[in-house]
């Protein structure tokens, strides 16, 4: 086996949480067990066409009667922490009214399971999986939805917070407002850029709403949120590469950025929502809520966008992401790529940590604001060998040059605390469906079988090593 790459041992910090991330959707299956309502991904999924070779999330890893052996493999590769996802139509299937003590009483189980061996559980709110009824009203582009959102998290957290520590209230609130409302890559599957826009501010005006209720329960626990931030590199050195870069960061990483730690949009994104349509739907106070305090700040990396001018607009073709950016390109540099065509690159990572820490480390100070990584990971064409092994030394190495760059930003000044890889186990990959292993331990679906690929074993060694030199 070869789990360890030839690189200097890696060993972390004292106290750095070392965990694994997973989403409800993506392992849980039981779609139809314990009281759970239909979601938008349930949906979606189960309409011709959306999703790869006709998969769907109704069974997935079958994490919900398989959780206690989960809990046993994060245990046996040394994770300190574990992030998942509530699955909102759990715990209320229609988005509203009574909690549903049935669904509830299944993270209650996940959580002292975990507890018990050790693991720190660390809960997110809301991973893309909006209960159906509330898409049917509206959904994130209407602002009830937002209200809806705070008393769901209001909810959990009335449940859980005795014994949970972290707390993050939205998993990558880019993903879910443009690739579900506007590419319609994902649910809910539209293709409207005013949708968009409007879902992206009121994912965020429901952050800042739970977040103001959940210190209300308790104030003594760690609330934040998760983004998934990239580096934005221009092709060339010119005046429209920059300008290009500078629009993408924009809706990419400050749109959501600013408002959150600064209590306002940046005046170039109002300016270019305004050449679409009249952002009615920000409202006086909006921004001060979204702004509301929180301790810590997830970062989801995976690679670096490279962008340059493009020469002649796109003016027909697939509904794209990037609102109003049709003059823009985006090229890649010709480095190896994992299994979605994502360039690696671990040097992004670095920036975004760092890039992060330099523009808004006068709010982390002000607030003990802290980072942690909260998403890193890769695809892999992952399959067992004779002896029934998986040997996967391209993610092997992805991982640690990943994590040695999250270190190097550490010791430069961003006030990183922990590293989560993506993911536990390899599962649903949304639109992709169960074509791409992102995971640490390799799944087979059809017995449901689970094999802790090398990668796994790297991690644990880690996790060992570290223990190790901390009680030295």
């Amino acid at each position: 086996m070869n789990a360890q790459p030839p690189a200097q041992p890696l060993t972390l910090p004292k106290d750095f949480a070392w965990g694994t991330a997973t989403a409800a959707y993506q392992i849980e299956g039981g779609a139809k067990e314990g009281g759970r309502g239909v979601s938008i991904w349930d949906t979606y999924s189960h309409t011709p066409g959306l999703v790869l070779n006709g998969d769907t999330g109704d069974i997935a890893c079958d994490h919900y009667h398989r959780y206690r052996d989960d809990v046993e493999t994060l245990a046996a590769l040394g994770a300190t922490h574990y992030r998942f996802s509530i699955a909102w139509p759990r715990i209320q299937p229609d988005g509203r009214g009574p909690v549903n003590a049935e669904g509830l009483d299944f993270y209650v189980r996940l959580v002292d399971a975990l507890l018990e061996k050790g693991i720190q559980p660390w809960v997110t709110l809301y991973h893309w999986d909006l209960p159906q009824a509330l898409e049917d009203a509206g959904g994130w582009p209407e602002r009830d939805t937002a209200e809806r959102f705070a008393d769901y998290a209001a909810a959990v957290y009335g449940r859980l917070h005795d014994r949970v520590q972290h707390w993050t209230t939205h998993n990558e609130p880019w993903c879910a407002s443009f690739v579900g409302y506007a590419e319609g890559r994902h649910a809910p599957g539209l293709t409207d850029p005013v949708a968009a826009l409007r879902a992206a501010h009121h994912l965020m005006l429901g952050h800042g709403q739970a977040v103001r209720a959940l210190r209300a329960i308790d104030a003594d626990r760690d609330l934040g949120i998760t983004l998934n931030l990239y580096p934005v590199t221009p092709l060339r050195d010119t005046e429209a590469d920059q300008a290009a870069a500078t629009r993408i960061d924009g809706l990419m990483n400050r749109i959501f950025l600013d408002p959150l730690l600064r209590g306002s949009y940046p005046q170039d994104m109002l300016e270019h929502i305004g050449t679409i349509a009249e952002p009615e739907w920000i409202r006086d106070g909006d921004t001060e809520t979204i702004n509301a305090p929180i301790d810590v700040l997830g970062i989801n990396c995976y690679s670096r966008h490279v962008v340059r001018a493009a020469a002649e607009p796109r003016t027909s073709g697939a509904p794209s992401v990037w609102v109003g950016s049709e003059d823009i390109e985006f090229v890649k540099l010709g480095l190896p790529q994992t299994e979605m065509g994502w360039e690696i690159d671990s040097e992004s990572l670095y920036d975004v940590l760092t890039r992060v820490q330099r523009d808004y480390g006068d709010v982390f100070g002000g607030r003990g604001l802290r980072l942690y990584v909260t998403e890193n990971g890769a695809a892999f064409d992952d399959a067992p060998d004779g002896d029934g092994q998986v040997h996967d030394p391209q993610r092997v190495d992805y991982l640690d040059s990943h994590v040695r760059a999250a270190l190097r930003a550490r010791s430069d000044g961003a006030d990183l605390r922990g590293y989560f890889a993506w993911s536990l186990m390899d599962n649903f990959e949304w639109a992709w469906g169960y074509t791409k292993r992102f995971g640490l331990v390799y799944v087979d679906y059809t017995t449901q079988r689970r094999t802790v690929k090398d990668s796994g074993h790297w991690f644990a060694e880690v996790a060992r090593r570290s223990r190790d030199a901390a009680a030295s």
